[in-house]
């Protein structure tokens, strides 16, 4: 079942038209409304297949035609009758005429039955009939060799009558065979830029591609990888308090460390000692070696220090305080090599961080434990000589002697007091017995001074017991001090070989370098889709930077 085709409406709003006058309404116009401007000469091609048109009244005609008019109807309303008039071959001299021959044939051209009746021919061209004019008279064959003044000329031969298309009609055309025009136009450009489009992309992206593929696939030397990784370790992870013990055993407490090994495993140094160790320059001279990853002969230092950093990949996880460490050789035994040669290294420079920090201090409390020895034992000599010079062991001693003598004689001396003191209370004392005592009484007394000034005063050549004690008290003092600094320093030696202990730095490898079976490298796909990528990124901004200078130059 077919569906006919609707068309949008346009210019449906009737025009009003103000009615003819009677006078023309009736037909008494001032010139012949069949008259088409060019006399009795008919120029319109013959049309055998429209049918003649029925004879009627030119006044009744006329009156139709002007009551068509004061109808109002739209310019597509007009036109609609024309195209069903064309179809259905009914000759008519005008869109007014069209519509009245329709509806004199019984055919409603505005009715929602016939709406997709016209819309079939809209792209065809007008076919008008040929409408006759009864009023001119026959054409004279004469009158075509001669020309009077003020006429026309006149074309020999026979004369047919042309109609022109309407202007809307012709518009129409022009309008669509324009438009049909610049799609092609366009549609050619368009195939024009995509052909140079993809001449572009297969010059400057497909064809570096295709041989970076070539190259990679079947030029590259297949490259083996040893992966290992370690860890630098502290002898003491136990942390004190603070921020020390917060990071004490992870990863940040060796981290200033493990950069350090890092950058010294990066470094020419650590290239040059491979170099002598296991001749790294020599492996990559090798002739079997595709040229873009060959060294020369003559290479520079630079030059190998490049390939070095390319092959020899280190890498450091600062949470984890791992070293990833991946050497790339030529082939799978090489690799291993260089990977354990350079934890060799490492383990070296772990071995010299604290080295010296550790051999200052046990230096420092060393030389501090042997100068404590050398003053303990000159203030012992000193002691000694003070000791023997005054002939007193201890001054407490002879202080604590002379004491208990000089009380044993206090007491004696208070004996002798008492029984003098008894002998005189009698009437009549014997002298005789007096005499001894008093005598013992002075002599203790004596005893007791002596024995007195022998501690503040000395004796003849002698010093005192009190500058005896005093200059034995010091030098007790000072070896007494000399002994406590002693004691001090070989604590703190003893804590300084304790502090060099926890300060020791050891590598602890947790993957071992394992010899690969198969290559690593080159990674063909990827490489060549990487290869893909660049170089069509290259192209698009080449691309929009021309389209921008261009615009800019154009403008």
């Amino acid at each position: 079942m077919s569906t006919k085709p609707k068309a949008a409406r346009f210019f449906l709003r009737r025009v009003e038209r103000p009615a003819p006058p009677p006078d023309l309404a009736t037909g008494d116009l001032p010139f012949s409304n069949d008259d088409d401007g060019f006399g009795d000469q008919d120029f319109r091609p013959a049309q055998p297949s429209v049918l003649p048109e029925p004879a009627h009244d030119p006044a009744a005609t006329e009156a139709a035609l002007a009551a068509i008019a004061a109808e109002g109807l739209t310019g597509r309303q007009l036109r609609r009758a024309r195209l069903m008039a064309q179809k259905h071959q009914i000759a008519f001299s005008s869109d007014l005429h069209a519509v009245l021959e329709l509806r004199r044939a019984g055919i409603d051209p505005f009715s929602q039955s016939t709406e997709g009746e016209g819309q079939d021919t809209a792209d065809a061209p007008p076919r008008l009939a040929a409408v006759p004019n009864a009023s001119a008279p026959p054409p004279d064959p004469g009158r075509a060799l001669t020309r009077l003044p003020g006429e026309r000329a006149q074309l020999p031969g026979k004369a047919r009558q042309i109609q022109p298309p309407s202007t809307e009609v012709r518009a129409d055309a022009s309008l669509v065979s324009e438009i049909q025009r610049m799609q092609q136009d366009i549609a050619r450009r368009r195939r024009k830029r995509l052909v140079l489009l993809f001449a572009r992309l297969f010059v400057f992206v497909l064809i570096p591609t295709i041989i970076a593929g070539w190259y990679f696939y079947r030029v590259a030397t297949p490259v083996y990888a040893t992966y290992t990784e370690f860890v630098i370790q502290s002898a003491d992870q136990k942390g004190g308090g603070g921020l020390g013990g917060l990071f004490a055993g992870t990863g940040l407490a060796s981290s200033q460390d493990s950069n350090t090994v890092q950058g010294y495993l990066q470094s020419r140094e650590a290239m040059l000692r491979l170099e002598a160790d296991l001749g790294f320059r020599k492996h990559f001279q090798n002739p079997d070696i595709d040229p873009l990853q060959r060294l020369e002969a003559d290479a520079s230092l630079e030059a190998t220090y490049d390939v070095y950093q390319r092959f020899v990949l280190i890498s450091h996880d600062p949470t984890e305080g791992l070293i990833r460490l991946e050497v790339m050789a030529m082939d799978p035994q090489t690799s291993e090599a260089w990977a354990k040669q350079l934890i060799k290294y490492a383990e070296e420079q772990v071995d010299q961080l604290t080295q010296r920090m550790r051999v200052s201090q046990m230096a420092v409390a060393q030389a501090g434990y042997d100068d404590a020895q050398v003053k303990l034992a000159e203030s012992q000599r000193r002691l000694i000589e003070l000791q023997q010079s005054f002939n007193v062991l201890s001054s407490d001693t002879e202080v604590s002697l002379i004491t208990a003598q000089i009380a044993d004689l206090e007491k004696q001396l208070t004996q002798e007091k008492l029984s003098l003191d008894q002998m005189e209370s009698n009437s009549n004392p014997n002298q005789a017995r007096m005499d001894p005592v008093k005598r013992r009484i002075a002599t203790l007394e004596e005893e007791i001074a002596s024995r007195r000034a022998l501690m503040t005063e000395g004796s003849a050549g002698s010093n005192s017991l009190a500058e005896i004690q005093g200059e034995l008290l010091m030098a007790e003092a000072d070896v007494k001090t000399r002994q406590t600094i002693m004691a001090q320093a070989l604590q703190t030696m003893e804590l300084a070989r304790i502090e060099a202990g926890r300060q020791v730095r050891y590598l602890s490898v947790s993957v071992s370098p394992t010899p690969p079976d198969e290559p690593a490298y080159p990674k063909a796909f990827e490489n060549t889709m990487v290869t893909l990528l660049i170089m069509l990124g290259i192209y698009l901004m080449i691309s929009m930077t021309a389209a921008i200078l261009r615009e800019q130059v154009s403008s």
